[in-house]
């Protein structure tokens, strides 16, 4: 009779770099976050969609400004502006300063969605602080933080 082997999620962790609990937190907390947006009733929402709902501004951003913000390209961003406008989240109007050029914002829809997405994360941080203590929240957010100035430069 042979053994099967633990999937990954029954690994030690222990002996996992640090790096890749990192992303195995934001993926479940990730993954909580889309699960509790489809359940207020924002369908089709995906992660890739918060290189928009991230990085526009509140009165519409460009969609260059948007692909520089994000990391994207033009054409990448295009693409989640796209799927985004065709599910009611944004809509492309004309720019005041430069009318060959659009701005994307955010519709009503769009807004409420950002509102409840920042309400859950809020939520899922203050799961944390009730499991793990807020202290202990506390110096994990200032060591991620200091982990980012780090590798950024």
């Amino acid at each position: 009779m042979t053994r099967r082997s633990p999937t990954w999620e029954q690994q030690d962790q222990s002996n996992v770099p640090l790096p890749t609990l990192l992303t195995q937190a934001k993926d479940i907390a990730l993954g909580r976050l889309h699960q509790r947006l489809a359940d207020e009733g924002f369908e089709g929402i995906r992660y890739v969609h918060g290189s928009v709902f991230r990085f526009i501004d509140a009165e519409g951003s460009r969609l260059t400004t948007l692909a520089e913000r994000s990391g994207l390209t033009k054409q990448a961003i295009s693409e989640l502006v796209g799927e985004l406008e065709d599910q009611g989240y944004v809509e492309r109007v004309p720019d005041a300063v430069d009318r060959r050029a659009k701005i994307i914002r955010l519709t009503d829809q769009g807004t409420m969605a950002q509102v409840a997405a920042a309400r859950i994360l809020a939520d899922i941080e203050q799961r944390w602080s009730r499991h793990l203590g807020a202290d202990q929240v506390a110096v994990l957010r200032r060591a991620l933080e200091e982990v980012i100035a780090l590798e950024r430069g």
